[in-house]
């Protein structure tokens, strides 16, 4: 062989030996698939809305732990209507998700749906409101214990009059967990014989509807002492209804949540308590319990997070709410 082709060849053996040990390397520039995860399920929510912040924080939380679980998670809202979520389930099932999570817009009416996923072999958990289908299978129920939150709210109530007056409640009674807290609320006041529960008026969780309510409820009993909106948005609509009566500081008002606009509420005086959920735990204890159930762990089909009453004196010292959690 020449010998001037020796070292050409060498030279070239050598280049062939650098780019094959940079192959890999550069293969990942080339291919943008390179390095994504694939995930390891795809769960779809439907919450009851998002223009509440409490739903907002809920699905955030949510989003958090699935990331931590390498979860993808597809997040709708039914905006208070049962026929959207609906929709929303069935869009699922076509896509053949791994669990389903649901704050029902109707506990009941929305048990159809529920049936359906079950036919098709997917998991649904709830969270913060409950189906009440008997029909409907869900492997587990996530939320705040509503039904001690009324009684907290009623605690709140009965401290706001000094035990003594007329009170009504501004509800939603198309829900689960509305339905609990005005349970408590009534197990609780029954306790304060001086207290007098004149009626239970809808407001559908809705600040222009309440607002209509407690309108109503304040030109029916001119005596009323105090309402129990059974949300924020509630009661901050029944504090409109209260301030345009001219009745600030006569009738008090609680509402329920601790959202941003409640806890400001309080910390002004318009409202004198909220209840205080958690959506944040509730968020992340759902995504836990997927995650339990798919790695074949047992799952209590029902997990419940304490509510707390959340006055001025708190909103004074935590207003963000960091040292109640």
């Amino acid at each position: 062989m020449n010998r001037f082709l020796l070292p050409l060849i060498g030279a070239c053996l050598l280049g062939l030996l650098v780019l094959g040990g940079c192959g890999p390397s550069s293969g990942a520039k080339d291919d943008p698939e390179q390095g994504e995860k694939t995930p390891e399920a795809v769960i779809g929510v439907s919450v009851l809305t998002l223009t509440n912040p409490f739903f907002r924080d809920l699905a955030d939380a949510m989003k958090d732990e699935a990331a931590r679980h390498n979860y993808e998670l597809i997040v709708t809202s039914g905006e208070l209507l049962v026929a959207n979520q609906k929709d929303q389930i069935n869009d699922f099932i076509v896509k053949k998700v791994n669990a389903i999570v649901l704050c029902p817009c109707d506990s009941k009416a929305i048990g159809t749906s529920i049936v359906k996923a079950n036919k098709a072999g997917i998991p649904v958990f709830t969270a913060d409101i409950a189906s009440t289908a008997e029909e409907a299978e869900v492997v587990c129920h996530v939320a705040s214990d509503n039904l001690g939150g009324g009684r907290e709210a009623a605690k709140a109530v009965i401290e706001m009059i000094s035990g003594k007056g007329k009170v009504v409640v501004i509800d939603r009674a198309e829900v689960e967990s509305a339905m609990l807290r005005v349970q408590g609320f009534k197990e609780q006041l029954a306790k304060a014989p001086d207290i007098e529960l004149l009626g239970i008026l809808p407001g559908y969780g809705d600040k222009k509807q309440s607002f209509t309510a407690a309108e109503d409820a304040l030109q029916s009993h001119p005596d009323l002492d105090g309402i129990f909106g059974i949300n924020d948005p509630a009661a901050l609509g029944i504090v409109a209804a209260v301030e345009k009566a001219g009745k600030a500081g006569r009738v008090q008002v609680v509402g329920f949540d601790a959202m941003p606009e409640g806890r400001i509420g309080v910390k002004d005086g318009k409202l004198y308590a909220t209840i205080v959920q958690y959506p944040d735990q509730i968020g992340r204890t759902t995504i836990d319990a997927i995650a339990r159930y798919r790695a074949g762990e047992e799952v209590e089909p029902k997990i419940l997070i304490p509510c707390t009453i959340y006055r001025k004196a708190d909103a004074d010292i935590a207003p963000t709410l960091a040292a109640s959690q």
